[in-house]
C-alpha cells in the first residue's frame, strides 16, 4: 500500500545536528510519510495506571494523516488508553548501520463512527491481506467472535532515524 490518501499538508523536518553526522540532511517528508504507510509492525507504548510502562506489537493503518489501530476492549493497551491516552508508536528495523525508525508520539482518540470504520477496515485487509477482514457494526470491529475498538493517533511529533553513514535524527511537529 503506497498510497497515503487524505494527507495533511507536509511538515518540514528540522535535523538535530547534536545527534547527527555533519553530511546528513533531513529526509523529505514524503518519504517518511511512505515508511510509515508501509511499515507491518509497530510497537505502541501506553502506560498503566500505576505507572508502569506497557509495550507490545501490533500493525497499524496511516490514513488521514493518523495511526490507526485495533485492541480488544479489555485488553492491557485499551484499559490503559482509557486512564492515559498518550501513546507512542515506533516502527523500523533492527540494525545498526541500515535503515530508518521512526517514533509517533500523539493522543490515541477513540473511532466510532461505523462510515469511517468501514474506510479503514477496507484498507486493513488491503494492506494486511483478508486474515485481517473486520465487520463494522455498533462502532466496533468484528473478526470471528470478538470484537475490537479503533484507535486513531495523529501525530503531535514524529522522529526519524537514520541509521548509517550518515546517522541522522529529526522532528516533524505537527500543529
Amino acid at each position: 500500500m503506497t498510497d497515503v490518501p487524505d494527507t495533511p499538508a507536509a511538515p518540514s523536518g528540522r535535523l538535530d545536528p547534536r545527534y547527527s553526522d555533519p553530511t546528513a540532511g533531513a529526509p523529505p517528508w514524503t518519504e517518511v510519510e511512505r515508511l510509515i504507510a508501509e511499515a507491518e509492525l509497530f510497537w505502541i507504548s501506553t502506560v498503566r495506571p500505576d505507572g508502569r510502562p506497557h509495550v507490545t506489537p501490533l500493525p497499524a493503518i496511516w490514513s488521514s494523516g493518523a495511526l490507526h489501530f485495533c485492541t480488544g476492549p479489555e485488553e492491557r493497551k485499551a484499559r490503559n488508553l482509557a486512564e492515559n491516552p498518550h501513546v507512542v508508536l515506533t516502527t523500523g528495523v533492527n540494525t545498526w548501520a541500515r535503515g530508518y525508525d521512526v517514533v509517533v508520539e500523539g493522543r490515541a482518540e477513540r473511532v466510532g463512527d461505523d462510515a469511517r470504520l468501514r474506510g479503514l477496515a477496507a484498507l486493513w485487509e488491503e494492506k494486511y491481506g483478508d486474515f485481517w477482514h473486520f465487520d463494522v457494526r455498533d462502532g466496533h470491529f468484528h473478526h470471528g467472535p470478538g470484537r475490537a475498538v479503533v484507535f486513531s493517533v495523529a501525530p503531535h511529533t514524529i522522529f526519524g532515524f537514520g541509521k548509517g553513514e550518515p546517522f541522522s535524527q529529526t522532528r516533524w511537529r505537527f500543529a
